[in-house]
């Protein structure tokens, strides 16, 4: 038999045609396992009433039992985790009992007019709108046989502490007389101490005065014979022994008044410690007394015990999941700014395009004055730039679904983050310190969010601006066609390729482009100095006899598809 569960929770009593009471129920969860003839495993239910002895309430489910009670109220874990959830769930209930409105609660229904037969043991969870049933057990009333064998259990409980409690008493018992006796022989020896001291003082006062006396009648005897002439010396004499005596007479009354000062304390000591056993014998009274309170504190204590290595297991266990959480948000971070990193890069790429562009503005009309008597070599080229063209339109639109596909990512991480976020708001009076780290990691995601999106704004101005340009440019090609149709009537080769003017608006450039450009500006007679690849300038692209010939920027590397960058 292993207990799982064992405390007193506040259980809202109802019967038929009475109003809804409160009642401290101590429910207790226990595994039984069974070898004999087979192996089996039953989770036994138990209701218990500290205040009434005959309040017992017992089921025992077995895995069969189980499977028809998943079936019925709809349960999604197996016979092998629900102990583990049913003791959250009364958990749950237990720390919100103290609240006006608690959120989860236990109820105990009786059909009947008072609690007696069969009962319902249900857990609700209340909202705003209706009342949900998790879990609902039908519990059977214990009958004669049972309430006495749970009512010996526990006074066989009760026995085993009051032998215990019986036991340390007597243990005081034996140390609080072993300590009066000790006191006792103490007082003894300093009474006899305090006699022996007298009996010396008493000698010694006898003994001085005999010894001063015979020395006072030999000085008369001697003063007889010389008393004038020793009258003076005997004087003298006389007052050295007064002296003496006096200075011997106050060192013994000093002496003993200590004696008798120590005498006293001796004697207050004594009385005090009659006093002592006195008191320890009204508190072995009281202690007495105090075994009956201790052993229902035991109890208490035991249940107490209990439930606190369960919440210590649980409190363990979702550390441990806050833990490996704030490992993946770091890693997440560590992400997030490495793309930064690249968004700064590429604008950075962008601004000197940009600035090239803006200096070798100026540089094109006189390029494109120069390279009018190259344009009807170019017109080959051109077919190869269309498919060129077409080429790069795929991969854009592949590009383009890629990303759309990566911010569909995003949106699911985001949501998973909104997830976590409020599974950690459940945890927030246990774990503090962790709370605040986390709170600073969102800090952070947050602050990388704006400066993505600050990113992303930034790559749509210069995507605005290149557009912009390739309109201006395909604006100066429609004019420079007039002008070069006004000239000399246009040959029918170009005519029949009109799309050109729309596809080598588009053309980027690249390295074959440069070489042919070079071969046809050499056979139309030009220097080769305007055919050098220079690092500020444009790569120049060729079209057809009635259209300009025109420059494109350098072809960027495209941006590395990430599920933080919008399509």
């Amino acid at each position: 038999m292993e207990e799982l569960f064992s405390k007193a929770l506040q259980v809202y009593v109802r019967c038929r045609d009475c109003e809804e009471r409160k009642a401290n129920i101590c429910v207790s969860i226990e595994l039984q396992l069974t070898t004999s003839p087979v192996h089996k495993r039953d989770l036994l239910v138990r209701l218990t009433d500290d205040s009434d002895p005959y309040f017992l309430f017992n089921l025992s489910i077995s895995e069969e039992d189980f499977q028809s009670l998943k079936v019925q109220q709809r349960l999604l874990v197996d016979f092998a985790s629900f102990p583990q959830k049913f003791i959250d769930l009364l958990n749950l209930c237990s720390s919100e009992q103290e609240s006006e409105h608690p959120r989860f609660l236990l109820q105990l229904s009786s059909p009947a007019l008072v609690l007696e037969g069969p009962a319902t043991f249900s857990v609700v969870e209340t909202n705003a709108f209706k009342h949900l049933n998790h879990l609902s057990l039908r519990l059977v009333q214990g009958s004669d046989t049972e309430v006495k064998d749970y009512l010996a259990l526990c006074l066989c409980s009760l026995k085993t502490e009051k032998q215990a409690l019986e036991m340390k008493l007597q243990k005081t018992d034996e140390d609080l007389s072993r300590q009066l006796s000790y006191a006792q022989q103490t007082l003894s020896e300093k009474t006899k101490e305090l006699d022996k001291l007298r009996s010396e003082w008493t000698g010694q006062t006898s003994s001085l005065s005999s010894r001063h006396c015979q020395e006072l009648q030999s000085e008369r005897e001697k003063s007889v014979e010389s008393q004038s002439r020793l009258q003076q010396q005997m004087e003298l004499l006389r007052q050295e022994l007064e002296t003496s005596h006096k200075r011997s007479s106050q060192q013994l009354h000093s002496r003993l008044t200590e004696l008798e000062a120590s005498c006293r304390e001796l004697t207050e000591r004594k009385y005090k410690n009659e006093s002592v056993i006195r008191d320890l014998k009204t508190k072995l009274v009281g202690a007495e007394e105090e075994c009956q309170r201790s052993k229902q504190q035991i109890l208490s204590l035991r249940r107490e015990n209990g439930c606190l290595d369960s919440e210590v297991h649980d409190k363990e266990r979702s550390v441990s999941q806050l833990q490996m959480r704030v490992a993946v948000l770091e890693q997440e971070g560590r992400e997030k700014e490495q793309l930064v990193h690249r968004s700064k890069e590429l604008l950075e790429a962008t601004q000197q395009q940009k600035e090239s562009m803006e200096e070798n503005a100026e540089s094109k009309d006189l390029q494109m004055k120069k390279l009018e008597s190259t344009v009807k070599s170019l017109s080959e080229e051109l077919i190869k730039a269309n498919g060129i063209i077409k080429k790069l339109q795929g991969e854009v639109r592949g590009l383009v679904g890629k990303i759309k596909v990566k911010n569909t990512v995003t949106v699911s991480q985001e949501k998973l983050l909104q997830d976590t976020s409020g599974r950690l708001e459940g945890a927030e009076k246990a774990l503090q310190s962790s709370q605040q780290q986390l709170s600073s990691r969102d800090e952070q995601v947050s602050k990388l969010k704006d400066q993505l999106e600050t990113t992303v704004q930034k790559l749509n101005e210069s995507r605005e601006v290149l557009k912009t340009n390739e309109n201006v440019i395909n604006w100066l090609n429609k004019q420079l066609n007039e002008k070069q149709l006004s000239r000399k009537p246009p040959s029918p080769e170009p005519l029949d390729r009109p799309s050109f003017l729309s596809s080598a608006a588009g053309l980027k450039a690249g390295r074959s482009d440069q070489q042919t450009i070079r071969h046809t500006g050499d056979s139309a007679g030009l220097d080769s100095k305007y055919f050098e690849r220079r690092d500020d300038s444009i790569p120049v692209y060729g079209l057809s006899s009635n259209v300009l010939h025109k420059d494109f920027p350098p072809r960027t590397k495209p941006s590395v598809a990430s599920a933080y960058f919008s399509a």
